[in-house]
């Protein structure tokens, strides 16, 4: 991994933009009780508005990435003489970067030298199909703008070049100051060390900074690293999000803004 994908500070694709079609979220409340003792998590709007830094996981909180990953991993499969899994199945093992989704995947049976090449044939695949039906999910591109006057950034366990390439192709890289992946650092997300990162990048506390995500890898990443978390109830793994709750959930991505700017 070359130097220039650890981080990545991007602008938007030149070009003839791609279908910038968004997804409806799930039917999900606009906000939702986080259950810890049975009590509603509420945080002093004083916090809130002491947040600079919104660290965003991607697939699942930024953009609906289900149906593409879902094909893809069925691609590697039907390569390797294997029948399709369902795209729930599949959903589930989804968060935790392309090996071990491969590994959970090909199934316990199957040895380093299957993983491996199962991950070869599958960054081949994705990298040509994963904008195919990959969409922003409704007011994530509006909310992003609304945000202009907080530091972003996206710590997602995806490859950094497919992060970087999957949000120019959608038109919103350009929002963002930083993007890490799965491959930036040593270890990946729940290790806190790319909140860490970004917040030296930054300058900003822990009291500044906000992890936002769809799953408890999210959760736990910001817990390990000290930081508010709020969840989306709409991802790819927010029924995760019942055993490892967040400090606030949202179930619309333009409830951030409104929140951060003390009108919810």
């Amino acid at each position: 991994m070359g130097s220039e994908d650890a981080c990545v500070n991007p602008h938007p694709a030149k070009g003839t933009a791609p279908d910038l079609r968004t997804l409806e979220p799930g039917p999900e409340p606009l906000s939702r009780r986080a259950k810890r003792d049975s009590k509603l998590m509420t945080i002093p709007k004083e916090t809130l508005g002491n947040i600079q830094l919104l660290i965003f996981d991607l697939d699942g909180t930024l953009v609906d990435s289900e149906t593409d990953l879902t094909l893809s991993v069925n691609a590697v499969r039907s390569q390797m003489g294997l029948g399709p899994l369902s795209g729930k199945t599949i959903s589930s093992y989804v968060g935790n970067g392309v090996t071990t989704l491969m590994e959970r995947a090909l199934g316990s049976s199957s040895s380093s030298e299957e993983v491996q090449n199962a991950v070869t044939l599958f960054l081949a695949y994705y990298r040509l199909h994963m904008l195919d039906h990959t969409v922003p999910y409704t007011g994530v591109r509006e909310s992003l703008e609304e945000l202009k006057g907080w530091k972003l950034a996206v710590l997602t366990n995806k490859p950094v070049r497919f992060s970087r390439d999957l949000l120019a192709g959608l038109g919103i890289a350009g929002y963002f100051s930083f993007i890490y992946g799965g491959d930036s650092f040593a270890r990946k997300k729940p290790d806190p060390v790319g909140i860490v990162k970004l917040m030296n990048d930054t300058g900003l506390s822990k009291m500044q900074t906000m992890m936002i995500g769809d799953s408890d890898t999210d959760v736990l990443t910001g817990r390990n690293a000290g930081v508010l978390t709020c969840g989306v109830t709409y991802g790819i793994g927010s029924h995760t999000l019942e055993t490892t709750p967040p400090d606030l959930m949202i179930g619309d991505f333009r409830d951030l803004p409104r929140l951060l700017n003390g009108k919810i």
